[in-house]
């Protein structure tokens, strides 16, 4: 009986396991489709922002 109670508990332990992993996957590909959302909404702040960044280094012989 204790070896198929122990059994159990490691199968337990494994899928608990394996379902961490999987949520991980699903946070990191949400952050990942956030991240892409913003820059395409964003797209020509960034694009204004970078240029002008790099135009004053230019300008100031950086």
């Amino acid at each position: 009986m204790n070896k198929l109670i122990t059994k159990i508990k490691g199968m337990a332990m494994v899928r608990a396991f394996g379902n961490k992993k999987g949520m991980e996957m699903v946070q990191v590909a949400i952050l990942v489709a956030i991240a892409v959302a913003l820059g395409i909404i964003f797209k020509t702040s960034i694009t204004e922002f970078v240029n002008r960044i790099f135009g004053n280094l230019n300008a100031a012989n950086f």
